[in-house]
């Protein structure tokens, strides 16, 4: 019945007269999801989501992925459309065959440095608007960190609010982590660990001259693909930040080797503090598995938090 209502969904929205689904159902901790052979948009994937907050989700995912295509580096799918659907919402976006990363690993580090690249070099190219904040896709160069949208890590909305100090943007980012954790019970040794991190963020920054950088968001190795094609992303939760933020979570959860850091940095150097500010970027992304799972994750948040004050 739910196969039913679903090709009944996708051709009045995307105006076919044939649609059938093939393959496996797939999807993650979050969303479902299934692809469909169409008539006039081809093979396409439908993500899949019952929750209250699913359009807002699906919406930031929408507008993340236009981002990352107007920039013309690396691919992601192209999505088409977020549909109401029951008490949730569904992303139509184009089917891509995924094959694993694999070989495609150092293309996936050159086009991911071109991605953060990109809008500096639109800075340079438009010196004459560099005060503008646009979405980035307009060619327009983007002067503050933030986003023009809510975009979610897992269902988490972000704290998108634009910035022009990026010690700032990320500060809020972690402490919406910590506050989140303390509606639910709170955890005393975190929140005193903290107070003493918060003042020793500035420091950790000294003699960096950060640009917005497009990032992908959440950018581990089961959000990265390959076909014949080359390398693909996806399940983005976009915004403009320092473009180390996306290293962070790629080194967590396997990571994605040698040759993919060896062609990142080819094009973007590393500066001095990277592996400190590296374990910086990682505990957003613990405190936020740890709001998403619980508790299974708060270790390694406390320990990153201990050795970054240190």
């Amino acid at each position: 019945m739910k196969k039913v209502i679903m090709e009944s969904l996708l051709k009045k929205q995307l105006g076919c007269t044939r649609v059938k689904s093939f393959g496996y159902g797939g999807g993650g901790c979050i969303s479902s999801g299934q692809s469909y052979e169409t008539d006039n948009y081809g093979k396409v994937f439908v993500k899949i989501n019952s929750e209250s907050g699913a359009r807002l989700m699906f919406d930031g995912e929408l507008a993340g992925l236009n981002a990352i295509i107007a920039t013309g580096t690396v691919r992601v799918p192209k999505p088409y459309k977020v549909v109401d659907h029951g008490s949730g919402a569904v992303l139509i976006m184009e089917h891509t065959d995924m094959q694993g990363l694999g070989s495609h690993a150092a293309k996936l580090g050159e086009l991911l440095a071109k991605m953060h690249l990109y809008n500096e070099e639109m800075g340079k190219k438009n010196a004459e608007d560099a005060s503008i904040v646009g979405s980035g896709d307009d060619g327009a160069y983007v002067s503050q960190f933030g986003f023009h949208t809510t975009t979610c890590c897992g269902y988490i909305p972000q704290v998108n609010d634009w910035q022009d100090d990026w010690v700032t943007f990320y500060a809020k980012k972690l402490e919406q982590q910590l506050n989140l954790l303390n509606k639910k019970s709170g955890d005393r040794e975190a929140n005193e660990l903290w107070s003493n991190l918060q003042l020793k963020l500035p420091e950790m920054f000294q003699g960096l001259d950060i640009k917005p950088a497009l990032l992908h968001g959440d950018l581990w190795s089961g959000n990265a693909s390959g076909n014949k094609n080359g390398p693909l992303i996806f399940d983005p939760a976009t915004f403009y930040g320092h473009h180390e933020y996306d290293l962070g979570i790629a080194g967590m959860f396997g990571g994605f080797g040698s040759s993919f850091y060896s062609a990142y940095h080819s094009l973007i150097p590393k500066q001095p503090g990277f592996n400190k500010r590296s374990q910086l970027y990682q505990l957003f992304h613990y405190l936020n598995h740890w709001n998403h799972f619980g508790s299974g994750y708060r270790g390694q948040s406390i320990s990153i938090m201990k050795a970054l004050v240190k």
